[in-house]
């Protein structure tokens, strides 16, 4: 297995970004060219998704429709006031897995990765492993 780690820097509360050419850039590092990859976010109040990259209104969307669902200003019992950032990583999830062929990324067409803050601005880490087949 290779792993490795990127550094995220995001700027505000709630944010999407496409990590997808970084991502990309790590297996092609590895060498790898059959095998899987797993991206995870070490963090509780941020999360992963694979989604639409080519129209951002989707991303934004999505960011849209999880804030009006889980809003920062309900009664949350959560001492330090961020519960709607824990609700919303726990809805997307903390990792993805993708087939790697022929050394690249197994993704459609219009699909890329979207790191998604909560609780930003904040410094956070990806992990990527990734494992040969």
């Amino acid at each position: 297995m290779i792993a490795c780690e990127l550094e995220i820097g995001t700027s505000s509360r709630t944010q999407a970004l496409d990590v997808t050419d970084r991502v990309e850039s790590a297996v092609r590092g590895s060498k790898v060219d059959e095998g899987i990859c797993v991206i995870c976010v070490p963090h509780t109040t941020a999360g992963i998704m694979i989604n639409e990259g080519a129209d951002p209104d989707v991303v934004e969307d999505i960011m849209a429709k999880l804030e009006k669902l889980v809003p920062w200003g309900n009664s949350y019992r959560h001492a330090e006031g961020n519960s709607a950032a824990h609700i919303k990583s726990s809805l997307l999830g903390h990792s993805v897995t993708l087939a790697i062929r022929d050394g690249r990324l197994s993704l459609g067409t219009w699909q890329a990765i979207f790191f998604c803050e909560f609780d930003g601005p904040r410094r956070r880490r990806l992990e990527i492993n990734i494992i040969k087949g």
